[in-house]
């Protein structure tokens, strides 16, 4: 088989070539043909995670040691299965649920792997799909997206379900409400997508970028904001929606996102953080209550969410983002070009095992 691997830490991904993994117990062995390139690669692929104030979380001291191999969007066939698999024919095309926990613990049993303590996240503590077959430990985790474009698909794994699943936390909206989503990005694009498929349309989108923000509005943001200036993005954001943020949908998670999702929300209103940019954060608690708001993390999603996003598509209410698509030999471009901010909407692989 073939991968390309974190060798160093900043460096450029090595091409590698290894035997084959033969599935055991109720193993699968998936051959992939798509692979999503996630902003969150980025901070693996650097080592760490800024958390502000000269701090630093390096992914090393959870056991992401190199060589390893990134890719937690993973898309394919299904190639052999372990003599204990069950649900799922040699042949079949599926997305593979990458956020995989311990599969015993309580957390695990109540359908919330993403959350679990031992996790076996794919593309982070285990192999991933910047490689042309991956091992994945259940049947379970493998989801039919039969009718939707296989680029797409590979992406509802991560980008799909944290935008969704983000969206599930915002409190209940009225027809005055106002939702803000901060970052035009690849989440922020599809989160746009993904709001318009629920029918919610009062969104204003946020971004420091004028063409993304051109880009948000086709996607189906009814106002934009340049969020650049921060004091007047907020005046500006509380003009357009008469003071009726009910959320923010934070895509980036720095400093001046949170403040400015925070800022403008009406009382009651609930900011979701979900970007790992990176930095901390300094608010006032008097106000937190004063102004009875709640600051929600959301991490990715749980299967079940990734069941209901893919339903979405294949129903033609979620619509495709742009998605480009490259050979897997590209893949450091990719990430260069991820960091450098120049990707508009989505980046994915197309795995070839002789690249």
């Amino acid at each position: 088989m073939l991968s390309y691997d974190v060798v160093e830490h900043g460096k450029p991904l090595q091409r590698a070539v290894r035997d084959t993994p033969r599935p055991k117990g109720k193993e699968v062995l998936v051959r992939i043909t798509r692979s999503g390139v996630c902003h969150s690669d980025l901070h693996i692929w650097d080592g760490y995670f800024d958390l502000g104030g000269g701090k630093r979380f390096y992914v090393k001291d959870r056991g992401c040691v190199p060589p390893f191999t990134l890719g937690h969007e993973p898309y394919g066939v299904v190639e052999a299965l372990g003599p204990d698999a069950k649900g799922v024919a040699v042949g079949a095309k599926r997305i593979v649920y990458p956020w995989i926990g311990c599969g015993e613990c309580a957390v695990c049993r109540a359908g919330q792997d993403n959350y679990c303590l031992q996790q076996r996240f794919i593309g982070v503590f285990r192999p991933g799909a910047y490689a042309s077959h991956i091992l994945v430990p259940d049947a379970k985790y493998l989801v039919d997206a039969a009718g939707v474009d296989e680029g797409f698909a590979a992406t509802l794994a991560c980008s799909g379900i944290t935008t969704y699943s983000a969206i599930r936390k915002l409190p209940a909206l009225t027809g005055r409400d106002w939702v803000v989503v901060l970052g035009c990005g690849g989440l922020g694009m599809i989160a746009l997508s993904t709001l318009r498929a629920l029918g919610i349309e009062r969104v204003i989108a946020c971004d420091v970028d004028d063409g993304k923000l051109a880009a948000a509005r086709t996607a189906g943001a009814r106002e934009t904001v340049n969020s650049r200036d921060g004091a007047a993005a907020v005046a500006q954001i509380q003009k357009l929606s008469a003071g009726a943020v009910a959320g923010a949908l934070d895509f980036v998670g720095m400093p001046a996102t949170a403040h400015l999702g925070i800022a403008v929300l009406a009382k009651g209103g609930r900011y979701v953080l979900c970007g790992l940019f990176g930095g901390e954060l300094t608010t006032p608690l008097p106000s937190i209550a004063q102004r009875a708001i709640g600051i929600v993390g959301s991490y990715v999603g749980n299967l079940q969410e990734l069941r209901e996003v893919v339903a979405l598509a294949q129903s033609g209410k979620l619509k495709p983002t742009p998605v480009e698509t490259l050979p897997i030999k590209e893949v450091n471009r990719a990430l260069d070009e991820l960091k450098a901010g120049r990707i508009l909407g989505r980046v994915v692989l197309d795995v070839d095992e002789t690249a």
